[in-house]
């Protein structure tokens, strides 16, 4: 087995070990933000960490009726033009916690007055000790460049201190489920060898969501490229309709990420439209009737709420790219041209 393999694996117990660890931490930090009273929420972040930190756009907006943007790092390292950030609370999340450009964009929010919060895996990097507060994601070592584990991690990291700030008890009980909705939607992993075979030769693909699973969409596709080197293009539902439908013939293969909740309606409507063009479905979903569009069906467990999905809905996402990697005979733990930690400026 590979480290990917295994780290994949790994998630139920990394998830239980960040709540039973940082649930408390969480309530700290809710408090320290709700006593600074924040305008807006800047969130900085790369890569796979960019794709937590559209979850977390997502989620904190709902749960707290704060504004949040994703941070242009750039401003900071290169232009030298950090935009104002008085008045808000400014998150830097990374694996690594060692990026430069995240750790300028959350150091520089400090030294403006606003408060600061890390989500690193390593509390005791630049990025943790940058930040005024900070939570560990305790997912231990990651030894696969391609990250899964840490993933998961950051988004319950991000749903801990949603749930800490609304103060929401129903929340905090369907949170604590996490580990045994990841360790059901890992039984997908037996037969995903066989599920991605006619895949084998896939050379590009759409991958779609909306709402909170946007971010699974984004993460999904890293994963197909980094680790299978297809071409997989991520989009919400909405702009796949403003022009890249017109990309779909028949047999193009197209990931679709619809559990149940808000959006599933507008999701599975488009699953009909992609069905009538001839498109080759890979559908997750908890639904038998979203399902039943594709040729293939990924189920998730049942009951899982919509604001938490994408921490278990995208779990079939990185065993599909696994058994893919596999299946086209390419080294799981090493992609071509990529490191571990990457530093950006």
């Amino acid at each position: 087995m590979s480290y990917l393999e295994e780290e994949i694996a790994e998630q139920p117990q990394v998830l239980a070990r960040l709540l039973a660890e940082e649930s408390a931490r969480a309530k700290e930090i809710a408090r320290a933000i709700q006593g600074r009273a924040p305008q807006f929420v800047l969130i900085a972040a790369r890569g796979t960490s960019d794709h937590a930190a559209t979850y977390g756009k997502y989620l904190l907006a709902a749960t707290c009726g704060l504004p949040v943007a994703l941070a242009a790092p750039s401003l900071f390292t290169i232009y030298r033009r950090p935009p104002r950030l008085q008045g808000a609370l400014v998150v830097g999340i990374s694996q690594s916690g060692r990026s430069p450009d995240i750790v300028e964009v959350v150091a520089e929010g400090r030294r403006q007055g606003a408060l600061t919060l890390g989500i690193t895996n390593d509390p005791q990097s630049p990025l943790g000790q940058a930040a005024e507060l900070c939570l560990p994601c305790h997912a231990g070592e990651e030894r696969s460049v391609a990250a899964t584990k840490t993933y998961t991690a950051q988004l319950a990291a991000l749903a801990l201190v949603a749930v800490a700030l609304a103060g929401d008890g129903q929340m905090w009980a369907q949170l604590e489920r996490l580990p045994e909705w990841v360790g059901h939607a890992l039984g997908l992993a037996p037969a995903m060898p066989q599920r991605v075979e006619r895949f084998r030769y896939m050379e590009r693909c759409v991958l779609i969501g909306r709402g909170y699973n946007y971010a699974t969409a984004l993460e999904i596709a890293l994963k197909l490229k980094e680790l299978t080197y297809v071409v997989a293009e991520p989009y919400s539902s909405a702009d796949f309709r403003h022009g890249p439908i017109a990309m779909v013939e028949p047999g193009f293969p197209v990931l679709m990420v619809a559990p149940s909740g808000a959006v599933y309606p507008d999701l599975v409507a488009l699953a009909r439209e992609l069905r009538e063009l001839g498109a080759e479905l890979v559908m997750v979903s908890d639904q038998r009737e979203a399902l039943a569009l594709a040729q293939t069906g990924l189920a998730l467990p049942e009951a899982v709420p919509e604001w938490l999905s994408p921490v278990v809905a995208v779990v079939p996402g990185q065993l599909f790219a696994a058994a893919l990697t596999r299946a086209k005979g390419y080294d799981q733990d090493q992609p071509r041209g990529l490191q571990k930690v990457t530093r950006t400026r």
